[in-house]
C-alpha cells in the first residue's frame, strides 16, 4: 500500500499528498481532555508520517492544547516536507462547549498557543474557522477577524491563510483582504451542499479539505455504500474516501482516527479506483 497512488495537489506552495491525517480524534471524548491512551496516540501520528502522510490537520482548541502537544511529542523535529495546518476562531468552554473567539486579541492568543504547543516559530497554514453557526456555514461578514489574521501574517507568525465553515459569499469577501489558499468545510457522500463551491475552487486551483469525510460523529451508513464496498472487496469507509478522491482533484483528505489499524485502512483508499457504475450508485446517496 502506498498513499502516493492518490497523487498530490498544490497547497500552500507545497506538493501535498491527497491523503493526509486529521488529529482531532486524538483528544479525549468530545474532543475534550487527554487521550484514553497517550502512547497509542503518539503511535498513530508516527505511523501516519511513516506511511508517507505530509499533511496533518490540527487545532489548539482540540483538547484544548492536547493534539498539538501530542504532535510535537511524536514528530518534532518535524520532517521538512510536513505541512501542519491549524485553525483558530473558536475556544472551548469549561463544559466542553464550542464558543466563538473572533476578537483580535483572541485570534492573536490562539496563534501564540498553536506556535507554543507545536513548538514552531511560524504556522504553515492557519484556517480562520467561522462561528456564525457552530453547526454549519452561515452568512456574516468575516472582514474584521480576517484582517486580524492577515496582520498576524504580516508579522511573520502565519505563512498562509485558509477558511473553514464558510460560504462562497464569504470566500469572495475574504479574497479582497488576503490570499486564501484553501477552504475546509463539511463534505462527504451524504452531505453535498458544497458541490458547486468545490468545482468553482477547483477551476481556480484552490484546495478544498472536507472535514467529517466519513460522517464525523455520526459515521456514514448506507446500503448502497455497503454494497459497493462488498463488490470491490473494500471497507465502506475506504469506498467513501475513494469517492472523495475521484470527486475532484483539488480535494485533500484528512480522515482522523486514534487507531493505527484504522489509519492504515483509511490510507488504503489511495489504491482503490471506483468504476463508473459504482460512482453513479454512490452519487445517488447525496441526491
Amino acid at each position: 500500500m502506498t498513499i502516493d497512488q492518490a497523487g498530490t495537489y498544490s497547497f500552500a506552495g507545497r506538493a501535498v499528498k491527497r491523503l493526509g491525517y486529521g488529529a482531532m480524534q486524538l483528544a479525549g471524548p468530545g474532543v475534550f481532555g487527554p487521550p484514553r491512551d497517550h502512547d497509542a496516540a503518539l503511535a498513530v501520528l508516527r505511523a501516519a508520517v511513516e506511511a508517507g502522510v505530509n499533511h496533518i490537520d490540527t487545532s489548539d482548541f482540540y483538547g484544548p492544547h492536547v493534539t498539538n502537544r501530542l504532535i510535537r511529542e511524536a514528530l518534532s523535529p518535524y520532517p521538512d516536507d510536513l505541512l501542519i495546518v491549524t485553525k483558530i476562531g473558536a475556544r472551548r468552554g469549561d463544559d466542553a462547549s464550542w464558543l466563538p473567539a473572533f476578537a483580535a486579541d483572541e485570534l492573536a492568543r490562539a496563534v501564540e498557543d498553536n506556535l507554543t504547543n507545536l513548538g514552531l516559530e511560524t504556522l504553515d497554514v492557519v484556517n480562520l474557522r467561522l462561528m456564525f453557526d457552530v453547526h454549519g456555514p452561515a452568512e456574516g461578514s468575516l472582514a474584521t477577524p480576517l484582517r486580524a489574521v492577515a496582520d498576524l501574517q504580516r508579522q511573520g507568525l502565519v505563512r498562509h491563510i485558509g477558511l473553514s465553515n464558510v460560504t462562497p459569499t464569504q470566500f469572495e469577501e475574504a479574497r479582497d483582504i488576503a490570499e486564501i489558499v484553501g477552504v475546509q468545510n463539511q463534505y462527504n457522500l451524504a452531505h453535498r451542499d458544497d458541490d458547486g463551491f468545490i468545482d468553482a475552487l477547483a477551476a481556480e486551483g484552490i484546495a478544498y479539505v472536507p472535514f467529517f469525510p466519513l460522517g464525523g460523529f455520526s459515521p456514514l451508513q448506507s446500503a448502497a455504500l455497503s454494497e459497493v464496498a462488498a463488490r470491490l472487496d473494500a471497507t465502506p469507509m475506504q469506498v467513501a474516501l475513494a469517492w472523495l478522491l475521484q470527486r475532484s482533484p483539488n480535494i485533500l483528505l484528512i480522515p482522523g482516527t486514534s487507531s493505527v489499524a484504522h489509519l492504515h485502512e483509511n490510507l488504503g483508499a489511495a489504491s482503490l479506483t471506483l468504476p463508473e457504475d459504482a460512482v453513479a450508485q454512490l452519487n445517488a446517496i447525496g441526491g
